[in-house]
């Protein structure tokens, strides 16, 4: 927690001074051992520590997630995209991100370290409600990897390249402030929230996910995205209310009350282990995030690719929160629980409990869509990829549903079983998935469409 003791009594710089002159004083007393990394495990080591911090830290939500995965990829790119001369910057070509920090060209830098200080800096910033044993987990590891390059590179690139990365970070956070999503987790339930009184609007749930009858976040769909092109996203078309059966809207919900009563082993398996409760897991987000890693991993990638793989993975699951969020809270439509009790079987209960928003689109489609997109721009869609994510966890002993680990050929064949567990959960229709899927895919093109190479 000295960070926090520091914060009350330094300005920012005097604690980047400070932190920089512990790390490099516990540098030089070597008082662990630390192990040896590439550049590519270094960056990989983030990545994993950031999903262990957001499944860890109580009162996390999907949509601060998103936002945070956004803000590391990005931090992560820019901390060594000056040191690939094909890559670009993303400095004005993201949403009010108009200047950051240069390094000096006729300088050494070690552009890992420029990482590994970046990475530390932004995710203690963007975790200020996590716990002093987490902290100490990211100080922990900053430090190893000083320790581990200290093997291969002097003191004063140590120094000039952590100063840095110190920077870099400090700048991204000052502009990750203004986008309407900073420190979100102190306001995550709105009960000022008025609700439009319409036929098929979304109620509070009874049978719920959360304890709060109160919406999550509803005014996420005004936040920055990260992409310009991602502003205004025109709502997709949603089928008109109507209870009369056989209509197309009472068919969405019949759909899912006829699934639920012929629900397979395999589909429950699949709903449980996309169910990714903030309270237990790394979130929906962080599931994409992880699904990154994997891919990363799988290919033995360079530094860039690291980077610019979380940056992509990042940005597009960001950006897909606040168009789903929008959306949800336009249309603002009910839930199959509501439905199906009032207009066809007034004994259902869903599988899957109800989350506390509105339904309409899926958020796990979109987001899934969207980060499966960049994931297949960069990386081809064809990988054998076993999802051991939640592997260890705890029978359901309520559903009587093991977590098994999953296995995949293909990002595409992913991103669907994510969008149609909710719709074996019970708590998203077909309409819900097909267009959270198809939104997803063109917020994840528009990422792609942002000028990564020179």
């Amino acid at each position: 927690m000295m960070r926090y003791n520091l914060s009350l009594h330094l300005p920012p710089i005097a604690i980047g001074a400070a932190r920089l002159t512990l790390l490099l004083t516990l540098l030089v007393l070597g008082c662990e051992r630390a192990p040896t990394y590439t550049d590519s495990e270094i960056a990989l080591a983030w990545a994993r520590l950031s999903l262990d911090i957001t499944k860890d830290t109580p009162g996390n939500s999907p949509t601060y997630a998103s936002r945070c995965f956004g803000y590391l990829g990005v931090t992560m790119y820019e901390s060594v995209v000056h040191g690939s001369p094909d890559h670009r910057s993303l400095v004005g070509q993201l949403s009010g991100l108009d200047h950051l920090p240069v390094p000096n060209p006729d300088a050494p830098y070690d552009w890992a370290l420029v990482l590994n200080a970046a990475q530390a800096a932004m995710l203690r910033d963007l975790y200020q409600q996590t716990s002093p044993g987490n902290i100490a987990r990211i100080d922990s590891l900053e430090r190893r990897i000083v320790q581990s390059r200290s093997r291969e590179v002097d003191q004063p690139t140590i120094k000039l390249s952590v100063a840095y990365g110190g920077r870099l970070a400090s700048m991204i956070y000052e502009w990750s402030k203004s986008d309407g999503g900073h420190r979100a987790y102190l306001r995550n339930f709105d009960k000022a929230l008025v609700h439009p009184q319409r036929p098929g609007g979304w109620q509070p749930p009874l049978y719920a996910q959360s304890f709060s009858h109160h919406p999550l976040h509803p005014a996420w769909g005004t936040n920055r995205p990260f992409v310009p092109a991602n502003y205004g996203m025109a709502a997709p078309a949603f089928i008109a209310f109507d209870t009369v059966p056989g209509s197309p809207y009472y068919a969405q919900f019949r759909s899912v009350y006829d699934k639920g009563r012929t629900l397979t082993q395999a589909e429950k398996e699949a709903a449980l282990w996309w169910g990714d409760d903030p309270a237990e897991t790394f979130t929906p987000p962080g599931h994409s995030y992880y699904l990154a890693t994997m891919i990363l991993e799988q290919e033995g990638a360079s530094l860039i690719s690291c980077a610019e793989t979380l940056a992509r993975t990042g940005i597009a699951v960001a950006d897909a929160f606040i168009n789903c969020w929008r959306w949800k809270f336009e249309v603002f439509s009910e839930r199959p629980n509501t439905f199906i009790a009032a207009h066809i079987d007034a004994e259902w209960e869903s599988f899957w409990p109800d989350p506390p928003f509105p339904a309409f689109p899926s958020g796990h489609a979109v987001q899934a869509a969207a980060a499966a997109e960049v994931l297949m721009d960069l990386h081809g869609d064809d990988h054998v990829l076993m999802d051991a994510s939640h592997e260890g966890r705890q029978r359901d002993v309520v559903r009587d549903v093991e977590f098994r680990t999953r296995n995949y050929t293909r990002l595409s064949e992913l991103a669907r079983e994510v969008a149609d567990s909710r719709f074996y959960g019970g708590i998203h229709t077909p309409q819900d998935n097909e267009r959270g899927l198809e939104r997803g895919a063109d917020i994840g093109r528009h990422v792609n469409g942002l000028q990564w190479r020179n």
